[in-house]
């Protein structure tokens, strides 16, 4: 080669590829961070961050999100210290909040009157966009490891269209947005794999592995604090690690050795609070038995949801398989809708003359399918960027071995020699057909981006921070407590203890009463969108068996559809089961017309 075609020693056809691919990731920043982000987009993100916000103050992980369920299960527990005010969270794995709490002190995140939303015309929180660039932070390492990562497995061709794939990926994208954990997640598990795929390497050539393996156990101990469903993940590796892993055994309850120590502290916490190692998190299982997460969530008496889980576990095998048929229905969106990925499970059958290669393709298999199990009994929606979808974690690793696969398959087909088809054909078409999702959003996203400037919308339905951050803050005190439906958005926007509304009425009276006991108020019932998302005559939940607040949470939405016609008082007042609570709370005030009410015990003044 030339020099005219080198750089300092580099290939310059390499270099402008390198440097187009940073431009392309800087626009892709800038149009995901700055031009059409409207803030936070799921609430256990919003938790996550309202949770690192405390930690930030120095109140450990202590959450202002209070479940009806976890209040139970620190009275049902002796030794629990049961403070309204300083709840500990035993519902989130603690890496990722505790990851925002230093980030927020950084940036002066623990003073809420620095980032108070006080203009109209300011519809997306400051912090939200804080927390959001700490997963594009993320996702941006992420994905420097997967091309070292892969450059080691295959080579630098199919690293680099992986690491492309990854960023074209819209959903990627949209979990940066989320305040989810996913993408510390995809960083750890990343990590783990390099050092995994070296203690194969190792192995295989009958060198000691164990410490490759120890160090790879590391990133896994951390990938379960970030999420404590990626346990399913570790467990298929030590399924691998204790049968061909020498010395055989050892190497797997290194791995559980290593978790454990890294877990211990945070069980012990759990006990404390709640008398079970899980904690409130344990109670997730109960949202693959059931139809729904949050009802056992939202009651204080959970012997109703008890009964039906266990009623479920009579056919558990049927539920758990059906579960699993709907993610493989959902698989592909799930990997991020980059086609390659798919073609993983064909990569099985072709016989890789590498061993590393050959063998490190069963290690995914073991753990993806462990995850798949775990996502199943556990619950996992039809919402790509669900808090429990982790199949996003396996979608670059499946990539790079469906490339590898189509590659080989590419090159038996008999075309010009030496032709650029020949050599980039096939990565064209993945890369077109990849980056659909992502092209298809662009157009329209850019024009109402550049349309509306500074007054991008919120993630409207069903949230509207101003009117948390400026209203429901200036016209409550510390220690007070707001019942709602979205109790996530109040701690974090309006930065206020918020109970999530019980399901019945006696439950809610309980909660009151509790909080009296503790010398706090219980000031107003915040309702929103979120409780008629969905269909509600079609939707078992919220408004299923035992949802005696039904008429409550229509109310706006009722009124709005009949025009006021319903009469004085709307639905709730023609319901004798809240003819108490109605009384106690006569003061309503429409913080967005007929979509988001807030009823108070007095008058609050909106600004």
């Amino acid at each position: 080669m030339s020099s005219q075609k080198k750089i300092g020693g580099m290939d310059t056809a390499l270099l402008i590829r390198r440097l187009l691919f940073f431009v392309l990731l800087f626009i892709l920043v800038f149009f995901y961070l700055v031009l059409t982000f409207k803030g936070l987009t799921t609430p256990r993100g919003m938790e996550q961050a309202q949770i690192g916000r405390e930690i930030a103050r120095g109140n450990n992980a202590t959450t202002k999100v209070i479940r009806p369920a976890a209040i139970w299960q620190a009275q049902q527990h002796e030794n629990a210290d049961l403070e309204l005010d300083a709840f500990y969270d035993t519902y989130h794995s603690p890496l990722n909040p505790f990851l925002y709490g230093a980030v927020l002190k950084a940036v002066g995140g623990d003073d809420f009157e620095k980032f108070q939303m006080v203009e109209d015309s300011r519809t997306v929180f400051r912090l939200d966009r804080v927390i959001a660039a700490v997963s594009v932070i993320l996702f941006l390492i992420a994905i420097g490891i997967n091309y070292l990562l892969i450059s080691r497995i295959f080579d630098v061709k199919i690293a680099g269209m992986t690491v492309l794939l990854m960023t074209l990926s819209d959903l990627m994208w949209k979990f940066t947005q989320t305040g989810l954990p996913q993408m510390l997640m995809l960083l750890l598990f990343s990590c783990a794999l390099f050092f995994i795929y070296r203690a194969l390497e190792s192995s295989i050539e009958n060198r000691v592995a164990i410490g490759s393996i120890i160090i790879a156990a590391v990133f896994l101990a951390l990938l379960a604090l970030s999420h404590w469903l990626t346990i399913w993940i570790i467990l298929g590796f030590v399924i691998y690690a204790a049968f061909f892993f020498r010395p055989k055994g050892i190497s797997g309850l290194t791995v559980l050795g290593i978790l454990v120590i890294f877990s211990l502290y945070f069980m012990a916490k759990n006990v404390e609070w709640t008398g079970n190692p899980g904690g409130t998190a344990f109670l997730t299982l109960y949202g693959g038995l059931t139809d729904s997460e949050s009802n056992i969530m939202r009651t204080s008496d959970p012997s109703e949801e008890t009964y039906r889980v266990l009623h479920n576990l009579n056919s558990l095998i049927l539920n758990t398989s059906s579960n699993m048929l709907r993610q493989a229905n959902l698989l592909y969106n799930n990997l991020g809708a980059i086609i390659a990925a798919p073609l993983f499970f064909l990569a099985l059958i072709h016989p890789f003359k590498r061993p590393s290669i050959a063998n490190f393709r069963w290690i995914i298999l073991i753990m993806w399918a462990m995850a798949t199990l775990g996502m199943a009994l556990f619950g996992l929606s039809e919402k790509a960027t669900d808090a429990n979808q982790l199949h996003i974690l396996f979608a670059p690793i499946m990539t790079a071995y469906g490339l590898a696969f189509l590659s080989i398959l590419w090159s038996r087909i008999d075309l010009p020699s030496g032709s650029a088809v020949m050599r980039y054909g096939h990565f064209v078409i993945v890369v077109i057909l990849s980056a659909g999702p992502l092209i298809l959003t662009i157009p329209n996203a850019l024009r109402t981006g550049l349309i509306v400037g500074a007054n991008q919308r919120p993630v409207w339905p069903p949230y509207w921070p101003p009117v948390l951050s400026r209203t429901l803050h200036d016209a409550t005190a510390e220690d007070e407590i707001i019942f709602s439906d979205q109790p996530w958005a109040v701690a974090w926007y309006a930065d206020r203890m918020s109970i999530w509304l019980p399901r019945k009425v006696d439950e809610f009276e309980a909660m009151e009463q509790l909080a009296e006991d503790q010398k706090l108020k219980t000031v107003g019932i915040l309702m929103s969108p979120v409780s008629f998302e969905k269909n509600p005559l079609y939707s078992s939940a919220p408004f299923g068996t035992g949802e005696e607040f039904a008429a409550l949470m229509l109310d706006g939405a009722a009124i709005s559809a009949t025009a006021g016609q319903i009469g004085r008082g709307g639905l709730r007042m023609r319901s004798p089961i809240l003819s108490k609570v109605m009384a106690d709370y006569p003061e309503e005030r429409h913080l967005f017309p007929m979509r988001i009410i807030y009823y108070s015990k007095k008058p609050i003044i909106q600004q």
